[in-house]
C-alpha cells in the first residue's frame, strides 16, 4: 500500500500554532466557567432561596457582562492586525490596549447605574419580591467586579494577541482556587472571615476578579516580554480616533454575543411554559452543551488572533490556512461529542440526574430525549462559534451580527414556537428551533468566509494602511 502523502509543511505549521495558541485559551474559559459553577455550589449548600436568589442576581449580571466582552473582544483583531503588520510595533499595540481600556470604563458607568436598582429590573420581569431583593443584595455587592473583568480580558487580549496565552490561564487558575476558599471563608464565616452569606459571596468574586486583572497586570508590567509596551504609560492620554474603532469594531460583537444570550434566555422562558420536567431537563442539557462549547470558543478566540495575524501580513495563503485549521478542529470535536451525546445519553444525564429515581423519571426521559438533538446542536453550534472569530480577524463583524439577529431571532424562535406550541412538540419543538437558528448562523457564516475575497473582506490597498478592510454591504 503507497505511503499516505505528509500534510504539507505549512499546514503543520499553522496546526501546531493553532493548538498552542487555543489550548490555554480553552483552559482559560474553563477557568472563568468554574469560577461561576464553584458559586453555585456554595449558595447551593446556603440553601435553596439562596440559591434561587443567587442564580437570578447571576443571570441579570452576566447578561450585562457578556455585552461588556463582546465589546472588548475588539482588542483582539485590532492587536492580531498590528502585530501581523509590524511585528515590532509598540505604540500602536499600546494605544489600541489603552483606548479599549476607556471603552471597557465607559459602558461599566451606566451598567453599574442599572445592576444597582436590579430589584427593580427583576421585579419588572414578574420576579418574587422577596428574591428579587435578596438577589440584588447579591448583586450590589458582585457588580464592583465587572470593570476588573473587563480589563482583565483586555489584558488576556493582549498576550494572546503576542501568542503567550499561558499567563492568563496560570492567573485564570489560581483564581478559581482564590475565588472557591474565599467565597467559602465569607458565604460561611471561615477562615476567621465574617460569615455574610449571598452577599459575602458577591463580595468574594468582586475581589477574585479584581486579583485576577492585578496578577496580570503585574506580569505584564514584569515580564521582559510584555513590558517593552508599556501598557499602563500615559494612561489618561486620550486617543479619540482609536477609541472610536474600539467602539465601531466591538459594539457589533457585543450586539452578536447579546443576541445568542438572549435567545438562550428566551428558550428558558418557553421551557418553564411547556412544564417543570422540561425546563430542569433543558437546565441539565444545556450545561452540558455549555461545557463542551468551551473548547470551540477557544479555536474562535485562536482563530481570531491567527487570521489577524496573516490578514496583518496580507497573507492571503495564510488567512485561509488560519480558518480551515481552527474551523476543521473546531467541527470536528464537536462531531466526536455530538457522538457521545448520541451513543451514550443516559450515562452522561446520568452525572447530573439520579437515573434510578422514579421521582426523576420525565425528567431524565426529556434530558435524554433533548441530548439526541443536542447532537446536531453541537456541531452548529462549533461552526458558527469559530467562523464568527475567522470572520472578526479580518475585522468582520456588522454584517455576522445581522446574521445572528436573522438566524437567533427570527429562524430559531419562530421554529421553536411552531414547532414547540403549534404543533405541540413541548420541549423538542424548542430544541429542534435552537439548532436550527445555529445552523441558519453557521452556513451565513461559512459562505461569507468563502466568498471573502469576492465581497472585499480582503483586498489590495494603497501604502499607507496595511491590511485595509473593505465592508461589501
Amino acid at each position: 500500500m503507497p505511503a499516505r502523502p505528509a500534510l504539507p509543511r505549512v499546514w503543520r505549521q499553522e496546526i501546531s500554532a493553532t493548538l498552542r495558541l487555543a489550548g490555554p485559551l480553552i483552559l482559560t474559559n474553563l477557568t472563568q466557567s468554574g469560577i461561576q459553577a464553584t458559586d453555585v455550589v456554595l449558595l447551593g449548600w446556603l440553601g435553596p432561596r439562596s440559591l434561587a436568589a443567587g442564580a437570578l442576581g447571576s443571570n441579570i449580571y452576566i447578561a450585562f457582562l457578556i455585552f461588556g466582552m463582546g465589546l472588548v473582544t475588539a482588542a483582539s483583531p485590532l492587536l492580531s492586525r498590528k502585530i501581523g503588520a509590524m511585528p515590532h510595533s509598540v505604540r500602536d499595540v499600546r494605544r489600541t490596549v489603552r483606548q479599549t481600556m476607556w471603552a471597557a470604563a465607559t459602558i461599566a458607568v451606566p451598567v453599574l447605574l442599572l445592576l444597582w436598582h436590579a430589584e427593580s429590573l427583576l421585579i419588572l420581569m414578574g420576579q418574587d419580591p422577596e428574591l428579587a431583593h435578596q438577589a440584588a443584595r447579591f448583586v450590589r455587592a458582585l457588580e464592583w467586579g465587572f470593570l476588573p473583568a473587563l480589563l482583565y480580558l483586555v489584558l488576556r487580549a493582549f498576550v494572546a494577541s503576542l501568542e503567550r496565552p499561558a499567563w492568563s490561564l496560570l492567573i485564570g487558575v489560581i483564581g478559581v482556587i482564590f475565588n472557591a476558599c474565599l467565597n467559602y471563608g465569607l458565604i460561611f464565616g471561615a477562615f476567621g472571615l465574617p460569615r455574610l452569606g449571598l452577599v459575602g459571596a458577591g463580595i468574594g468574586s468582586t475581589i477574585t476578579q479584581t486579583m485576577m486583572f492585578s496578577g496580570l497586570a503585574i506580569v505584564i508590567i514584569l515580564h521582559p516580554r510584555f513590558r517593552r509596551y508599556k501598557l499602563f504609560g500615559r494612561f489618561w492620554h486620550a486617543d479619540w480616533p482609536r477609541y472610536a474603532t474600539v467602539w465601531r469594531l466591538g459594539a457589533p460583537i457585543a450586539m452578536t454575543l447579546a443576541l445568542e444570550v438572549t435567545i438562550f434566555n428566551a428558550a428558558v422562558f418557553l421551557m418553564g411554559i411547556v412544564g417543570t420536567a422540561a425546563l430542569a431537563a433543558h437546565a441539565v442539557a444545556i450545561q452540558i452543551a455549555s461545557f463542551t462549547f468551551m473548547v470551540p470558543l477557544g479555536l474562535s478566540q485562536a482563530a481570531t488572533v491567527r487570521v489577524g495575524l496573516a490578514f496583518g501580513r496580507r497573507d492571503s495563503s495564510g488567512i485561509a490556512r488560519a480558518g480551515w485549521v481552527a474551523w476543521t478542529m473546531g467541527v470536528g470535536f464537536m462531531t466526536v461529542t455530538a457522538c457521545l451525546l448520541w451513543i451514550m445519553p443516559r450515562p452522561i444525564v446520568g452525572l447530573f440526574l439520579d437515573t434510578a429515581n422514579p421521582a426523576e423519571a420525565e425528567v431524565v426521559r426529556l434530558a435524554i430525549a433533548f441530548l439526541g438533538v443536542a447532537a446536531l446542536f453541537q456541531i452548529v453550534d462549533g461552526a458558527q462559534a469559530v467562523g464568527a472569530g475567522m470572520l472578526r480577524g479580518l475585522h468582520d463583524t456588522k454584517i455576522p451580527m445581522l446574521y445572528a439577529a436573522f438566524g437567533y431571532w427570527v429562524v430559531g424562535l419562530g421554529v421553536a414556537l411552531w414547532l414547540g406550541f403549534h404543533l405541540h412538540w413541548g420541549g423538542i419543538g424548542i430544541w429542534i428551533g435552537l439548532a436550527s437558528g445555529l445552523a441558519v448562523v453557521a452556513v451565513l457564516m461559512l459562505v461569507r468566509w468563502l466568498r471573502r475575497e469576492e465581497i472585499g473582506l480582503v483586498a489590495a490597498e494603497p501604502a499607507q494602511g496595511a491590511g485595509a478592510v473593505l465592508f461589501s454591504h
